[in-house]
């Protein structure tokens, strides 16, 4: 198993190490006692953070295809279990708590009102307001060129959309460049736009802004592994961690990352054995985006899972439903309806009493209203001295 792998020793070797074995890709930790709901504002390293946590285990699931049992048998509806009960607002406490019980957590990105409604009604743990609005949304060919404006504008529709959701929203490329400017858009984001909480990339390099942030009351999630935001720098939209020195920086970024206080970081595009690892040795919650499956969660776009990107469909992403197509197809009916007069029908149109009717064309018979639609007679007493 990977946790007792010679590989893994010489991975985590000086840190504290997995103390037993892999359960569900992840290892049992003995840490002390867990301190449940430990989400206000505590102390590590000197500075705030937002969770502590405990030892926890999950059970191993069995790998099955999107929306079907092991096996491939059909599964039923699934009924929604978002981390907060129907109608409460969901916070950092009820993730917390959700991970501690050994749940996976499901993100799924939303850029707007309906998206964002969609997404809440349908029980997802978080809302997550990513950059990639850029790419799936506004055309761009990547998320570098998305600025603060744009943020805000599709934090603040998701918010009316998704009123009860933690909301999560990305810091775009740019705007976290020193703390103080991090500190400034963050606060944008939770006054302006909405949000419980901001996303950055980044691991050692971004500690500064994550501390700031922290330290503001701003809370943090944090993203290793795949940076989309700097993917020319990583040469392109590859796996990270793939050697044990990269997989070795890769799971320092992260402790660094937790220790500053972030409250969960995303893992994106690395092996799944060394997410599994990664997960073990931390005290937050992991979600993964193209990191198997043993994460405390995962995060998915919105426009993949429902097929509504036309550009390309990422390896790790999983397609529950073909809405632009169906899309397409609807919007090409209507189209013909109209060439053909089969639309509107008498079901979308409005009367007028007959009565009313006539009298206008008896009216528009003898000339007596004129191209402004006055009648004739009105206008003439008007003009009367």
């Amino acid at each position: 198993m990977l946790g007792a792998s010679g590989a893994a020793r010489r991975l985590i070797a000086g840190s504290t190490k997995a103390t037993g074995p892999l359960v569900g890709g992840q290892a049992a930790r003995s840490r002390g006692p867990p301190r449940w709901g430990a989400l206000a504002s505590t102390r590590m390293h000197g500075r705030r953070v937002y969770g502590q946590a405990g030892p926890r285990e999950r059970d191993a699931a069995a790998p099955r295809e999107p929306g079907g049992e092991p096996g491939g048998a059909p599964a039923a509806a699934p009924r929604p279990q978002s981390i907060a009960p129907p109608g409460t607002k969901a916070t950092l406490r009820h993730l917390r708590a959700k991970y501690e019980a050994g749940l996976p957590l499901a993100i799924v990105t939303a850029y707007d009102y309906p998206s964002a409604q969609l997404a809440e009604r349908a029980g997802v743990d978080v809302v997550l307001v990513g950059d990639s609005v850029g790419m799936v949304v506004l055309g761009y060919d990547s998320t570098t060129p998305v600025t603060m404006d744009e943020m805000i504008h599709h934090t603040k529709a998701a918010r009316r959309g998704a009123p009860h959701s933690l909301l999560v929203a990305d810091l775009p490329f740019g705007s976290y460049l020193h703390a103080h400017d991090c500190v400034h858009n963050g606060a944008r984001l939770l006054k302006e736009g909405g949000a419980d909480a901001v996303k950055l990339e980044g691991g050692r390099r971004v500690l500064a802004q994550v501390r700031a942030l922290v330290d503001a009351g701003i809370a943090v999630m944090g993203h290793v592994g795949l940076t989309p935001q700097t993917h020319a720098s990583l040469g392109g939209y590859t796996v990270q961690g793939k050697t044990t020195v990269a997989a070795r920086e890769l799971l320092a970024d992260a402790r660094a990352l937790e220790a500053a206080g972030c409250f969960s970081i995303v893992l994106e595009m690395v092996p799944h054995k060394l997410a599994a690892l990664v997960t073990a040795q931390l005290r937050v919650p992991t979600i993964g985006i193209g990191a198997g499956v043993s994460t405390s969660g995962q995060v998915q776009v919105m426009h993949d899972l429902l097929g509504l990107y036309d550009k390309f469909q990422p390896k790790f992403a999983a397609r529950y439903a073909a809405v632009g197509a169906i899309s397409g197809r609807a919007l090409a009916e209507y189209v013909a309806d109209v060439a053909a007069r089969r639309f509107p029908g008498a079901q979308h149109s409005f009367a007028m009493p007959d009565a009313e009717l006539h009298a206008l064309e008896d009216e528009l018979a003898v000339g007596a209203v004129d191209s402004d639609g006055e009648r004739r007679g009105d206008l003439e007493a008007r003009a009367e001295p």
